[in-house]
């Protein structure tokens, strides 16, 4: 598994985890009512992004009616609105909105994953689930060979990043950075709705993230 491209072949055709392979499949079939007219994608979602990048932003996992609908991560739905906005602030994305799959949104020095590929119900992906889905980010190390900063938005992408760098995990926060010798790991509090709209995560914090990254990845 040598290029991304197969890799995200494999990723698509993925069906380790029944529980979600079902779920994603009921979401696209049962749609909501603001959505009743449009074909969701209904897969497991590959990253996307720049393979030549040295930040890699790892997400939780696609949204039911975002990335499960339009095929991207962070596409679709208010995190991704955050995530494109801060990026093309600080010169990681080509237009400030990520709306739909072809919406001619580029990444630059940035790729986008996730520690689980299928969007879970409540968001909250099982141990198992987790585990099945870790070759594949395992796998996406291996290709993306200039990473040197990773971004983790919430704890559940800190931990799987810390597992995939073998490190220790230490006490999760928003805008810390992380030191060592061939990487930095920075995190954040996930810009969904939960947090935006509580005031938990700010504008102002969420852009400090971005633009510690930018100065991290120069």
């Amino acid at each position: 598994m040598n290029t991304i491209q197969s890799l995200n072949k494999k990723i698509t055709r993925c069906k380790k985890c029944p529980r979600l392979s079902s779920y994603i499949r009921d979401i696209a079939k049962n749609k909501v009512k603001r959505f009743k007219e449009e074909k969701y994608y209904g897969k497991p979602l590959s990253g996307f992004g720049d393979v030549n990048a040295k930040l890699l932003i790892v997400g939780l996992a696609p949204a039911a009616h975002g990335g499960n609908r339009t095929g991207r991560m962070f596409t679709g739905d208010s995190s991704g609105d955050w995530l494109a906005k801060a990026m093309h602030r600080y010169g990681f994305a080509s237009i400030p909105t990520s709306q739909h799959s072809n919406d001619g949104l580029t990444l630059h020095n940035a790729y986008i994953t996730a520690a689980v590929r299928c969007a879970p119900p409540q968001n909250k992906p099982t141990r198992q689930e987790m585990d099945a889905c870790f070759e594949y980010i395992k796998q996406e190390k291996e290709i993306l060979k200039n990473i040197t900063v990773i971004l983790c938005l919430g704890k559940i992408a800190y931990d799987a990043t810390c597992k995939l760098y073998k490190v220790k995990p230490e006490k999760f926060g928003h805008n810390k950075l992380f030191s060592y010798d061939k990487f930095k790991i920075l995190t954040s509090y996930h810009p969904s709705k939960q947090n935006t709209q509580t005031g938990r995560l700010t504008w102002s914090q969420w852009s400090a993230v971005f633009a510690k990254a930018k100065r991290l990845t120069k």
